[in-house]
């Protein structure tokens, strides 16, 4: 059987390694590891999830003790309407981020951004807008468009400079998303470079309902790669979500795949943006403390660790602070259960919210454990150390795994200390 390395996926000029590392937000996807990827010639990716989040981590700057301050008197209300983001300081958030990180790309691969349509923001269309073309003017390689149809996404950066040159992608988990992406995008007369194809065992939000597991991955590679022949359309496909092992991934380029997209056996690595405790949970995992879920706002089913925090956690909405899933109406359903709740239990010094999380505090608290279904077997993947816990490898080390094992092997890293 070929490995990962007797392929290579073509972006225009580029010949690249074909693996490339999906975007975790907030930050879990780090510059480093994005960084570490196109070091070894393939891609990576940093998301702009709460860009203005990590920018205040990153770049010391205020965005977010500004906003709620602007918005405090606000607090108590249920209509959000009023709280907006300033684009002026999403526009800095984002070149901060997309500067810092291209200003030290080494290597010969490519640093791309995911974004999310799901992060409406109380304004879609406006902070999509500013969130993409100010990572282009800052010198991102391309943008990945992930959670939602994008179906308007080209048209508003259609007149951007770099709306020809940049490496533009989709995310999709049918063929009928990939039609209708198309078709809307047509006007532009401009093609995605590539389509991810996700499919039902991958990390976070998922494209389909809670049937997820009537569906398979290679089934809808197949299907995207027989649309795009009969279309005679020249598009990379890149399957994603449950490639575990180099042996998976080569398997898929085997039968057409142009490269694979993987984030799981990274969201352990060292250069990954977790803290070190909540690596150690997703190690400890196992396959039954993997659930697919419907508490996230956006309407997605979503894959997580039960045991996270976020569940059932009750805290009152942060909208003024944050509010990235405040929707052009300023409608949060997190806010509409929360809100429930509390009028149920009137002299509660605390509620708990089981239907519904406030994604937004949560993922900025590490406190919502998204996985891949297949977590529970990262254990497999390092040693086990004299304390219980468990070893950390090197991004480089999971990449080159990737990139040169066979037989459904996994390596592992080089005990510590050795």
């Amino acid at each position: 059987m070929k490995r990962v390395d007797d392929f290579r996926l073509r972006l225009g000029k580029h010949e690249l390694v074909p693996i490339m590392i999906g975007g975790m937000g907030v930050d879990i996807s780090t510059a480093d590891l994005a960084l570490e990827a196109a070091r070894l010639g393939g891609v990576g990716h940093i998301s702009d999830a709460m860009i203005n989040t990590v920018s205040d981590r990153r770049y010391a700057t205020k965005h977010v003790k500004e906003k709620l301050a602007l918005y405090k008197s606000n607090v108590l209300n249920e209509d959000k309407s009023p709280v907006k983001f300033d684009l002026g300081r999403l526009v800095e958030a984002t070149r901060l981020h997309v500067e810092a990180t291209m200003a030290r790309k080494q290597g010969d691969g490519l640093v791309f951004i995911n974004c999310m349509e799901k992060l409406t923001m109380n304004a879609p269309r406006e902070t999509l807008k500013v969130r993409m073309s100010a990572a282009l003017d800052a010198g991102i390689d391309g943008i990945t468009l992930a959670a939602g149809l994008h179906l308007g996404s080209f048209g508003l950066i259609e007149d951007h400079p770099r709306f020809r040159d940049a490496k533009l992608g989709i995310i999709v988990s049918s063929v009928r998303a990939l039609q209708l992406f198309l078709k809307k995008s047509a006007r532009t007369g401009r093609l995605p470079d590539y389509v991810v194809v996700e499919g039902p065992l991958a990390g976070g939000h998922l494209g389909f309902g809670m049937d997820w597991a009537e569906y398979d991955l290679a089934t809808i590679v197949a299907e995207v790669l027989h649309y795009l022949k009969t279309e005679q359309l020249d598009i990379p496909v890149i399957p994603a979500g449950g490639i575990f092992t180099g042996s998976d991934a080569a398997g898929f380029l085997e039968n057409g795949a142009a490269a694979v997209q993987v984030a799981t056996r990274f969201t352990v690595a060292a250069e990954c943006g977790l803290p070190d405790k909540v690596k150690q949970e997703y190690f400890k995992a196992s396959e039954e403390d993997i659930e697919v879920n419907q508490i996230s706002p956006t309407g997605y089913p979503m894959r997580m660790i039960k045991g996270s925090p976020a569940i059932g956690n009750g805290i009152r909405p942060n909208c003024e602070a944050y509010g990235y899933l405040l929707d052009a109406n300023g409608k949060c359903s997190y806010i509409s259960s929360y809100n429930r709740e509390v009028a149920a239990h009137p002299h509660a010094r605390k509620v708990s919210v089981m239907d519904k999380t406030c994604l937004c505090t949560h993922m900025r608290n590490f406190d919502l454990w998204t996985c891949g279904q297949l977590t529970w077997r990262l254990k497999d993947t390092t040693h086990r150390l004299a304390d219980g816990s468990y070893q950390v490898p090197s991004a480089e080390h999971i990449f080159k795994d990737y990139q040169f094992s066979t037989e459904q092997r996994v390596a592992l890293p080089e005990p510590a200390g050795a």
